[in-house]
């Protein structure tokens, strides 16, 4: 079913230089898309970007700000894209509290800047922007979040993720809806995914890539948050999310089902099934099976506030999409420590693997999740 929904189609891909993008980037050619990037360059050296190799291989690499207004119209006009997948954004909580107006003007104005690009080039496209579990007003109750909870954020990620999901309703609202479902329209939706795990992600401050970095020195693994729930996922499990949700979008628009289009105009989450709802204690171990050592408790009571709970209910992506996840925590740890292990050489400071290599090991993991997910029923993935 994507093969059919991406093949020749032309994409516009925001950061797709970061760790996400780059893997929807992978898959996106995989199912034959045109793909053009929009990004910053790489956000960490070394970068998921560059080791797939991907610049060479995109129908076009186009380094810009999303907080450019004029450069991102121009590429928008440009391209004529019949999918947009907006990622681009400043991604990481504590960096949040460092750079708080880097992460209020790039993740909030960066989407208006999107959403105000599609409008003034007056394409027709179907666009999914991605925002975060964290965008919800946090209680830390025991129970999911569903999509009409109430937005808020403690922190100013969080909160500036909250932002962009009203951001997305607003120009809906007051644009995008006008057109009903013609062609002509533009269909827009959000897509709140939990804390995503997978090889390549080489930022800081998150769990694995924290965990592969210590391994390889030789040393404890250091956990600030041992005993933090959250809903952990494998990077394909949002990916998929968003790839099914943007073509049942689409083909809602070129079948005028305006019904259908309402029930799928608006946020969904993207999250794990409730086992793999587990403390980060629970993911260090588990990473330890696949690559032996020890880790330490860092718990710090100066530690800037980050949530001690979070979890999603994703019934409606079940009952609107089709879609639930593949692959429990168990088998996710296992393929991003395969990933980490096989690709050794670029974390050492020896000359890195190939990168037709690294591709072809993304590309496996891909093929995986997918016959993984059509083993499970799920209609997408035939």
């Amino acid at each position: 079913m994507l093969l059919d929904a991406f093949a020749s189609k032309r994409v516009l891909l925001t950061g797709h230089t970061g760790f996400k993008g780059s893997w929807l980037a992978e898959w996106l050619l995989l199912l034959g898309a045109e793909v053009t990037g929009y990004s910053l360059p790489p956000p960490t050296q070394p970068s998921l970007f560059e080791q797939l190799g991907l610049e060479p291989r995109l129908h076009r690499h186009v380094l810009g700000d999303v907080r450019d207004l004029a450069s991102l119209s121009r590429v928008m006009s440009e391209v004529k894209p019949e999918f947009v997948f907006h990622l681009a954004a400043q991604p990481l909580v504590r960096q949040s509290y460092l750079q708080p107006v880097e992460t209020y003007t790039t993740n909030v104005v960066g989407t208006v800047n999107l959403l105000e690009a599609v409008r003034t080039a007056g394409i027709a496209c179907t666009i999914v922007v991605a925002t975060t579990d964290k965008c919800y007003e946090n209680h830390g109750a025991d129970r999911f979040y569903h999509e009409a909870e109430a937005l808020g954020g403690h922190d100013p990620y969080s909160s500036s993720k909250a932002c962009a999901e009203l951001v997305v309703a607003a120009y809906r609202r007051s644009f995008f809806e006008k057109s009903g479902a013609r062609p002509s329209g533009v269909a827009v939706a959000t897509a709140r995914a939990g804390n995503v795990l997978g090889g390549g992600d080489w930022a800081t401050d998150r769990i694995l890539p924290d965990c592969v970095r210590d391994l390889q020195k030789g040393r404890p693994i250091g956990v600030r948050n041992p005993h933090a729930i959250r809903p952990w996922q494998h990077v394909l499990e949002s990916l998929s999310g968003y790839l099914v949700l943007a073509n049942e979008l689409a083909a809602a628009q070129k079948g005028l089902d305006s019904e259908r289009l309402a029930a799928l105009s608006g946020a969904f989450n993207f999250g794990p099934d409730l086992a793999s709802h587990r403390p980060v204690r629970s993911v260090v171990e588990e990473a330890l099976k696949h690559w032996p050592g020890s880790w330490t408790d860092h718990s710090s009571g100066t530690a800037p506030h980050e949530a001690h709970r979070l979890q999603l209910s994703i019934t409606k992506a079940a009952e609107r999409l089709g879609w639930k996840p593949v692959w429990g925590l168990e088998p996710t740890i296992e393929q991003t420590i395969k990933w980490y292990r096989q690709t050794a050489a670029a974390m050492t400071g020896s000359s890195a693997p190939p990168a037709d290599g690294v591709a072809k090991l993304t590309r496996e993991q891909i093929q995986n999740y997918l016959q993984s997910a059509k083993s499970a029923g799920l209609a997408w993935a035939v």
